[in-house]
């Protein structure tokens, strides 16, 4: 058997072996139509791990007849693509540069690859893990199309475990072993929709197996040889962003048991705790605010337990927070009230005489203070005079709402 990873071994061949992303490849797609008529153009392939986008780029060369070049982000910089542009201008074929991972390139570094994109001296193919329209120069971007895979679906995954499984040629089949139904499963489960996990964990699984004289791969073998399911997300990219979106959505939207899915997924992929309890003191003062006055207390204080205690503890304190946020009810004056206020405040009108500050000598000559009624000589301790200038009298910026406390309230329209 060769030495070469089960995965890059079945590595497709063809489009007619290349799984998943039908939105994009088949009878039909408007990719497959482009490649067909032997067009191509620069492209930035985007996706999670183990989806495609490598065995794309070498697919979509071969089709069009070109040679493909491939360089890796991590390891190469601006001489190696100069090198390949440079041999590109005398080649007799289309060249294709494939920069795998191309957002770990600077912005400098990627602007190194305009000049011949945009003459057509190469056709860029990028892959990223990471939203383009944050890692990627806008003119580079502009000047390709933008393709997005999708993690590949449970069927994909199973049929590409089987396919490997029975492949005498380039797969497991000489080993002559059954796939027990349960372990199918785990490998897909575990695999989250990379092909790469799935078929490296069918390999360890197989070979255990086989070492062991054994005729089936049970699910104990599967989940000896992977047994963390892979989560994706990325602390530094776009599932950081739409992760705690969800998560905020699902406290906004009362529901407490979405909020501690997907804070459970932000645990697990190790993010930032912290990160969590601000983003969550944020949360309890734009869309809870005074419907509960509590709910700040409750995040601050989560917030305090993960610097006082630390994971692991501190995930009962965070998802206690979250569970009480879920459950409370929902107002957002506070930041409408301040939005509100803003547009006014950002004026230039001073501030009125009787407002300003008379504690320094020489201020009550300047008429700082005067006409100021002092709200402890007045009962109730409270009297009605204006705080703002003149032309803003009168502007209501705060509206309470109907939700919790905020509803029971006396809203201080008038003075006692």
């Amino acid at each position: 058997m060769s030495q070469e990873p089960l995965a890059a071994r079945m590595r497709p061949r063809t489009f007619e072996e290349f799984v998943g992303q039908a939105h994009l490849v088949g009878p039909g797609k408007a990719l497959s139509k482009l490649v067909e008529k032997g067009n191509l153009t620069s492209t930035i392939l985007w996706g999670p791990a183990g989806t495609g986008k490598t065995t794309l780029a070498y697919l979509l060369a071969d089709a069009v007849g070109a040679d493909l070049i491939q360089l890796s982000a991590v390891s190469s910089g601006v001489a190696d693509a100069r090198k390949v542009m440079e041999g590109a201008k005398g080649g007799l074929f289309r060249t294709v540069l494939f920069v795998d991972e191309v957002h770990r390139w600077s912005k400098a570094q990627q602007d190194v690859l305009l000049p011949a994109v945009e003459a057509g001296t190469v056709t860029l193919i990028g892959a990223t893990t990471e939203n383009p329209y944050f890692s990627l120069n806008s003119p580079l971007l502009s000047r390709c199309i933008l393709l997005r895979l999708e993690p590949l679906t449970n069927d994909d995954l199973g049929g590409l475990v089987l396919r490997a499984l029975n492949d005498s040629d380039r797969g497991l089949g000489k080993l002559g072993l059954a796939l027990a139904d349960d372990a199918l499963e785990h490998l897909v489960e575990i695999a989250g929709g990379d092909a790469r996990i799935a078929l490296t964990g069918l390999e360890a699984a197989a070979l255990a197996a086989s070492a062991g004289g054994d005729a089936e791969i049970t699910r104990d073998l599967a989940a000896d040889a992977v047994q963390h399911k892979a989560v994706v997300y990325d602390r530094q990219g776009d599932a950081h962003y739409d992760v705690i979106s969800a998560f905020i959505k699902s406290i906004r939207g009362s529901d407490p048991d979405a909020a501690l899915f997907w804070l459970a997924r932000m645990l697990e992929a190790g993010e930032d705790a912290r990160y969590i309890a601000r983003r969550m003191i944020v949360h309890a003062s734009e869309d809870i605010g005074l419907a509960d006055p509590r709910a700040l207390l409750v995040a601050v204080a989560a917030a305090q337990a993960v610097e006082h205690v630390g994971l692991p503890e501190a995930r009962l304190n965070l998802a206690e927070a979250a569970i009480y946020l879920a459950r409370a009810p929902k107002s957002n004056s506070v930041i409408t009230a301040l939005g509100a206020a803003t547009e006014d405040a950002v004026s230039a009108d001073p501030v009125p005489a009787h407002l300003r500050d008379a504690s320094y000598p020489g201020a009550r000559r300047l008429g700082h203070g005067t006409g100021y009624r002092y709200p402890h000589d007045y009962p109730g301790h409270a009297v009605e005079q204006e705080y703002r200038p003149t032309r803003f009298q009168g502007n209501r910026y705060y509206e309470p709402s109907d939700q919790g406390e905020e509803a029971e309230r006396d809203t201080g329209d008038e003075l006692p």
